[in-house]
């Protein structure tokens, strides 16, 4: 089975006309490596989840992009998207419009409205027709590898100096830039870069390029750990095995076995947080048994989202309705809100604002109308991935598709998400230009 291979890094003998070439790449599509980069400011914003705005710096950045390609198709004056791709990305618009008229308090929805539209088809558009071939999806591509190392370094750093987010008691938590109110940003930044670097370690022959993208993978492997953030962990973890699988049997079988002995070595020879990552992903396996509060505060929203969901069906209660009929729906197993604290910041109470869930939080407040419009353009976005042989927009996709699982949308990292999308979707319905 072949994959779709993708420019690496430049070769060691790179002439001047391949340099200026890169260079100009670079500028062509600054609107969206703005984005990327920017996400290294520390975000204000805490991770409200569901439709909160953050109203980061990286936002702002993902709008002027979004305006910078108006002005470049305008002036092409060419039709920008196929009519599968338009439909494709545009799908989640009926949903989105649907559940904001059909609300109780429309008004009220549109801002929910505006960060639908923004994250999930204005950003994925845009960087899709930046991208004009393969190698500038290379840029695009090293560019958020760049970035999770980064937020990575920052990470383990926290984690040796005790200035993290608070875990245990202890501020070890490795939280990157985004401080305490987005623990899940830096794990989803450095799964990231891991799913795009075993891809292209995967989509590569021997040479440079692997050999980097197995250098950057060994580096991302400690902060993900570190970031004792378990949806994290099973998304990557399942991700790469469906990389693997796709990119063959026998060579997932060696690899599986080089990351087991990285993380015998990292975790159990070194003792990398040793003692709190066992109990972690021994906690994993006891969600039924005896759960922590926070596993019984998720299992309370997700009832309560399904309660949402059984009172209209069809467009639910409306978009950032959940806040609202939350206290209503759920049981009084739910607590107050999670303690946060470290990197920086003082104590507080981070209100519990969504069922921390992507797939509940659609059918709760856009109703089945909303989930079958996302969720089936997201499926598209993969089966074009699969038929392309996109190992890189194979593993993202998977990785947030099972992410959604546990996690929603807000926060700071959630543009990055959009920038995600559109790289996959270049993938998927636009017709990939073969440079």
């Amino acid at each position: 089975m072949t994959t779709a291979a993708m420019p690496g890094v430049l070769p060691a003998a790179a002439g001047t006309t391949e340099v200026r070439d890169w260079a100009r790449r670079v500028w062509a599509l600054s609107p969206v490596l703005a984005v990327i980069a920017l996400l290294l400011v520390p975000g204000g914003g805490g991770a409200e989840g569901g439709t909160g705005g953050t109203g980061t710096i990286a936002d702002a950045a993902s709008g002027l992009l979004v305006l910078v390609c108006l002005v470049r198709v305008l002036r092409s004056g060419a039709r920008p998207l196929s009519r599968a791709a338009a439909v494709v990305l545009g799908l989640p618009v009926c949903g989105i419009c649907l559940a904001a008229i059909t609300s109780g308090d429309p008004a009220a929805s549109l801002p929910g409205v505006a960060r639908y539209v923004q994250i999930f088809v204005l950003v994925p558009a845009a960087v899709l027709l930046m991208i004009r071939d393969r190698r500038d999806f290379a840029v695009v591509a090293w560019a958020l590898v760049g970035l999770a190392l980064l937020q990575g370094a920052v990470g383990v750093t926290q984690y040796l100096t005790g200035t993290g987010a608070s875990y245990q008691g202890e501020d070890i938590r490795a939280v990157g830039t985004f401080g305490p109110t987005d623990v899940m940003g830096m794990a989803t930044v450095v799964s990231y870069g891991l799913v795009v670097v075993v891809g292209i370690a995967l989509g590569s022959g021997r040479g440079r390029a692997r050999t980097v993208a197995l250098v950057c993978a060994g580096l991302l492997f400690l902060p993900l750990v570190l970031s004792f953030s378990r949806g994290a962990w099973i998304a990557t973890v399942l991700a790469l095995a469906i990389q693997l699988a796709v990119s063959g049997l026998r060579r997932a079988g060696r690899v599986a076995l080089v990351v087991g002995a990285l993380g015998v070595v990292l975790v159990g020879g070194l003792g990398v947080g040793s003692a709190m990552v066992k109990e972690r992903v021994a906690s994993i396996t006891q969600v039924a048994g005896a759960p922590d509060q926070s596993v019984t505060d998720r299992y309370t929203m997700w009832a309560a989202a399904g309660r949402m969901w059984a009172s209209d069906p069809l467009t639910g209660v409306g978009l950032k309705g959940f806040p609202a009929y939350r206290d209503s729906h759920a049981s009084l197993a739910l607590s107050s809100g999670s303690d946060t604290a470290g990197a920086g910041a003082a104590f507080r109470k981070q209100p519990l604002l969504s069922p921390h869930n992507m797939y509940l939080l659609v059918l709760s407040e856009q109703g089945l109308i909303g989930l079958l419009a996302l969720a089936g353009s997201w499926l598209a976005l993969l089966v074009g991935a699969v038929r392309r042989m996109g190992l890189i927009a194979i593993g993202l996709l998977s990785w947030q598709l099972i992410d959604f699982f546990y996690a929603d949308i807000g926060g700071p990292s959630t543009v990055l998400m959009s920038v995600v999308l559109g790289l996959a979707a270049w993938w998927s319905p636009a017709e990939v230009k073969r440079a």
